[in-house]
């Protein structure tokens, strides 16, 4: 299977190197191509060595003329041969040349070119990243179905510290992986979908609130796309860029989330509640910011059962999924809230756990159903997503095919 991977002109060029390997030890045959500025960080000489195939890094080649189309049809001989296209590093300069259709090198014009599933790894400044220019550019790009890894935070070549650097390689790779086996098994589900972790107000300047990030409801949210559904993600409040083609619902506390659901429940097919709801809010919200004057007591009551009340109001056909965060007898605790909420499956996952969970890109967890416990072994949170999926859709098919 055939992948190129475009290098543009940053620092982080020289990681393309491993990126290249990473992929060749998935089995794929990598092929390479370099802007003019991506030369005065790399030599064309060590993608050609890795890969064994000829580095284009220009639109003719010296030795052409206006008799020798050799260099024309190699060109569009790659644009309809890849599978598909990651550029790494995709500097603000490429970027920008992708969104606004400019063509005035071989990357920029393979990308016009190319039907293939396109990934792009940026890296760059801080302020760059950050400039309203390379977002609004990024938004275009995700709109037209294109892969954004997004860059890491920490120290940039530059000096600077914050967003800008090049995500790692195993994370550029399973993008990679995860367009070419893109699967249309939710073509024309719709999927809802909550994320993020619900606060809840005890005065205009504080909530109670947890520890969620979001990143496993937008995992998900992703791999519903990705595989053909309609998504509608009710999101709390979170860090996160929503995937681009689904529809984003935000919301703050539980009560503005249960609305929301029950508004739009009808609608799905599969409802799955990833989110971290607040069990408790404070039974009286000052209207006022509190002074600190001493101890302070504070009444709770609970908050909507949303996943309950969702189970409650299914539909034939419509399958619920809820989620569970524990830190001891995970697996019993986990099935007794499959019991007594009535969802068709609850993924539960040890949140004391380090490495897993909260706030990470990664996460282990148990898939449990009323007959079934399948253990999910670690892994990022996006590989998890699909684990889910896939469980998802074996409970939807005929048990005699199951049983087979």
């Amino acid at each position: 299977m055939k992948v190129t991977v475009g290098v543009s002109g940053g620092i982080a060029a020289y990681k393309a190197a491993e990126l290249v390997r990473a992929l060749q030890r998935q089995a794929l045959d990598v092929h390479v191509v370099m802007t003019e500025a991506a030369t005065k960080f790399v030599q064309p000489l060590t993608f050609a060595s890795l890969t064994g195939h000829k580095v284009i890094t220009h639109m003719w080649s010296a030795e052409d003329n206006s008799d020798n189309l050799s260099s024309a049809i190699e060109h569009i001989d790659a644009a309809q041969t890849t599978e598909a296209l990651v550029v790494a590093p995709a500097t603000a300069d490429i970027l920008a040349k992708f969104a606004h259709g400019l063509a005035d090198d071989f990357l920029s014009t393979l990308y016009l070119a190319t039907t293939a599933p396109v990934i792009v790894a940026p890296a760059m400044n801080v302020n760059m990243w950050n400039h309203p220019a390379t977002q609004a550019n990024l938004e275009t790009l995700g709109q037209r179905n294109v892969t954004i890894v997004p860059p890491g935070d920490g120290y940039l070549a530059c000096g600077m510290q914050g967003s800008g650097r090049m995500t790692e390689i195993p994370a550029i790779v399973e993008a990679v992986l995860g367009v070419l086996n893109h699967r249309n098994d939710l073509q024309g589900q719709t999927v809802l979908i909550t994320a993020g972790g619900t606060r809840e107000a005890l005065d205009p300047v504080r909530f109670l609130g947890n520890r969620s990030s979001g990143k496993m409801g937008y995992a998900l949210a992703e791999a519903a796309e990705r595989r053909g559904a309609r998504v509608i993600l009710i999101s709390a409040p979170t860090a996160l860029r929503p995937p681009a083609n689904c529809e984003l619902v935000p919301v703050v506390t539980t009560g503005e989330m249960r609305d929301a659901v029950l508004r739009r429940m009808d609608e799905a097919n599969i409802i799955i509640k990833a989110a971290a709801v607040a069990d408790y809010r404070p039974r009286i919200k000052s209207d006022q910011k509190m002074k600190r004057t001493g101890p302070l007591t504070v009444e709770f009551e609970p908050t909507e059962d949303i996943l309950s009340e969702v189970a409650a109001r299914k539909h034939p056909g419509q399958l619920i999924i809820g989620f569970a965060a524990e830190t001891e007898n995970v697996v019993a605790h986990g099935r007794d809230k499959l019991l007594r909420k009535g969802a068709d499956a609850i993924v539960v996952n040890d949140v004391s756990r380090e490495g897993v969970g909260f706030d990470s890109d990664r996460n282990a967890a148990t898939f449990l159903t009323p007959h079934i416990a399948l253990d999910l072994q670690e892994m990022s949170k996006r590989q998890l997503a699909d684990r889910i999926f896939e469980e998802i859709l074996t409970l939807r098919r005929p048990q005699s095919l199951v049983a087979e």
